[in-house]
């Protein structure tokens, strides 16, 4: 694994052919998250979701922790994981954590996907902080994407509470600030990035389940139980850490274009397994996210050895 941000790196990243291991994160950090919003949903049945979330990220953080130390990896210096803590906090308190506690307030899990899939367009909102500007094809991909949300919002099972939706949209915004913030500061390298982000954010979702008077009413059913392990191995330990990778070797647009494929997973997946329904304009305007997400790729494979 490539090292991740180093310091003074205060440019965009030119762009990048679509290598194998680039090819393998992107489709672990689409389908991955993608499945993640249903076993959320199915955790937060049983368990609440910010003490559910804080455990998964602790766990997986202290796991990857201890196999890294016993690789003989070094523990990150004391600014790695000041920096570290800053964007596991704002990426899985503020970005995971809201859109656990949507999802508390009945929010589907692919409304939850749908509302979260702006990102995009905050990171490149962002991007401009530190003198990054997109191309004019990756902008419309970002738009194309755009409306295939605003079709999936006509759709018969896609509708939240004001509150809700504020949620996801702060969910949005700090997940998209903490990418762009931590492409340009000093943090640990490989895959210590990813455990330190996830042991500092589990902190933090754990101390403010604690403020919030979260805790277990009764023994979490089975399918909580496993849901949670399937966040902690598979959400967390694998697709945070092929986000973390494509954060350090891919431009932001394509790092965070995962958000136009997930809501396409978790509503095909909440159809599936969850006992949701889905009709032809949800259908259609998930064609029209998948568009999107191809025209935003398609600069990093036709402008090689740019940036901005």
């Amino acid at each position: 694994m490539a090292a991740l941000r180093q310091p003074g790196r205060h440019l965009g990243l030119p762009s990048v052919r679509l290598t194998p291991p680039i090819f393998l994160a992107l489709l672990g950090v689409y389908l991955i998250w993608g499945s993640t919003y249903l076993a959320m949903r199915f955790t937060i049945e049983a368990m609440p979701p910010l003490l559910a979330a804080g455990i998964r990220y602790l766990c997986a953080g202290m796991l990857m922790l201890a196999w890294l130390r016993w690789r003989g990896h070094p523990l990150p210096t004391r600014r790695q994981w000041r920096n570290a803590g800053v964007v596991g906090v704002l990426l899985l308190l503020g970005g995971n954590g809201m859109v656990g506690l949507a999802m508390e307030r009945g929010v589907s899990s692919g409304v939850s996907a749908v509302v979260v899939g702006v990102t995009p367009l905050f990171a490149l909102g962002f991007g401009y902080l530190w003198g990054q500007a997109a191309h004019g094809r990756e902008w419309l991909g970002i738009l194309l994407g755009l409306a295939g949300l605003v079709m999936l919002n006509f759709g018969k099972e896609l509708s939240a509470s004001p509150t809700a939706a504020g949620f996801l949209v702060g969910a949005a915004v700090s997940w998209a600030f903490g990418s762009i913030w931590g492409r340009h500061h000093d943090l640990p390298k490989g895959f210590m990035a990813s455990a330190a982000q996830m042991l500092a954010g589990g902190v933090a979702l754990l101390a403010v389940a604690l403020l919030r008077g979260e805790s277990l009413a009764a023994v979490p059913t089975a399918k909580a139980l496993w849901s949670l392990a399937y966040l902690v191995f598979v959400g967390a330990i694998l697709g945070f850490s092929a986000y973390v990778y494509l954060l350090d070797n891919v431009r932001p647009a394509l790092a965070t274009s995962y958000a136009y494929v997930n809501p396409g997973v978790a509503v095909l997946l909440g159809v599936w397994l969850g006992g949701e329904s889905v009709d032809t304009v949800e259908l259609a305007a998930l064609a029209v996210i998948l568009g999107g997400v191809v025209m935003v790729y398609l600069p990093a494979g036709r402008h090689a050895g740019r940036t901005g």
